[in-house]
């Protein structure tokens, strides 16, 4: 690991334990429940950083997998009322899901191509087939799913095994929080490992890979797993932030909006993923909360959140391909080499 790596692992881990320990004393209640959402959505872009940006699989469904994690959380909570198991198959049951579907996809030798479409596909047959559910028929034990209304009260988090310690609204920033600078520090230990090199490997020949007598498959199908359980963690977080679940969270624009997070943060980083996704839902916040109520054509334009967010992305895609963390990087890079 060079000067360079250590020095980036050890601002991120500061950075992490000063948003972790300062935010909730600086900031309102309402900056801390806006900060504990990015730090779930960072974790979800993340899961698609892996997958993506170093196992080079182009999955536009990885909100289908957050959807199913906050979806078996919430169901599970209301038929179980203790959180230690919803828990663990909000993380199990998208997992298993990836495991069955990229199965077929990767031993099936599908084209990236015709890969992203099947997990597109996916995603809008989930959409569709919860938006349905609306009647009172539409059950699963004491759960109903309610259609297109969504599930609303769901319980929160409680400390494992014990039902009466709720986890409150400042435990769920810790909570997310912690989680994501575990994630973070995980994956990169992960990707440092024997196993993280060979998928970056295979992200850059597959052939020459499997000439060299790895099952690049396989590799594929775990990059694929994992990623697919730590967004189905993501949706359990999120269905507790809010409290409520509905069929949005698979629509295309939550799909959308992972592959922009990634993309404005750059591909074949960890961090990238992170700056994009909380810098992208700031901006969002922001435009939406200072959007002018009159004023004309202009106006409307300049308050108009998704118009200036497809602007931005555009602007990325063109003007800084590689997103903003490496680009930085390469900036820092070529000016200690010019001293």
């Amino acid at each position: 690991m060079s000067g360079r790596d250590i020095l980036g692992l050890a601002l991120a881990g500061a950075a992490g334990l000063a948003v972790l320990i300062l935010t909730p004393i600086y900031f309102e209640l309402d900056t801390v429940l806006n900060v504990t959402v990015y730090m779930i959505m960072a974790i979800l872009a993340l899961s698609l950083a892996l997958i993506w940006g170093f196992g080079g699989i182009l999955c536009f469904g990885q909100s289908a997998f957050f959807g199913l994690g906050a979806y078996t959380y919430a169901i599970a909570m209301f038929n179980m009322g203790e959180s230690t198991a919803p828990l663990l198959l909000s993380i199990l049951v998208p997992a298993l899901f990836a495991a069955a579907l990229g199965y077929f996809m990767f031993y099936g030798r599908i084209s990236d191509v015709y890969l992203g479409v099947i997990t597109l596909t996916v995603t809008l047959i989930l959409f569709n087939s919860i938006n349905s559910t609306a009647g009172p028929e539409f059950h699963i034990g004491a759960a109903r799913l309610g259609g297109f209304n969504g599930i609303p009260g769901i319980p929160p988090l409680n400390w494992p095994f014990q039902k009466d310690k709720q986890v409150d609204l400042q435990g769920m920033f810790y909570l997310s929080t912690a989680s994501l600078i575990a994630v973070y520090f995980g994956l990169r230990a992960l990707l440092a490992s024997r196993f993280g090199r060979v998928i970056v490997g295979i992200r850059e020949n597959e052939r020459r890979a499997e000439l060299l007598g790895y099952d690049a498959r396989a590799y594929k199908l775990a990059t694929f797993v994992i990623g697919a359980a730590l967004a189905g963690y993501a949706g359990c977080l999120f269905a507790n932030w809010g409290a409520f679940v509905s069929p949005t969270i698979f629509g295309l624009a939550q799909s959308a909006q992972i592959i922009i997070w990634v993309i404005v943060g750059g591909r074949g980083v960890l961090i990238g993923p992170i700056l994009g996704c909380i810098g992208i839902q700031w901006l969002t916040a922001a435009l939406g909360a200072n959007a002018p109520a009159s004023g004309g054509a202009w106006a409307a334009l300049l308050g108009n959140a998704p118009l200036i967010l497809g602007a931005i992305l555009i602007a990325f895609v063109l003007l800084v391909p590689k997103g903003i963390a490496p680009t930085l990087s390469d900036l820092v890079g070529r000016r200690m080499r010019t001293r």
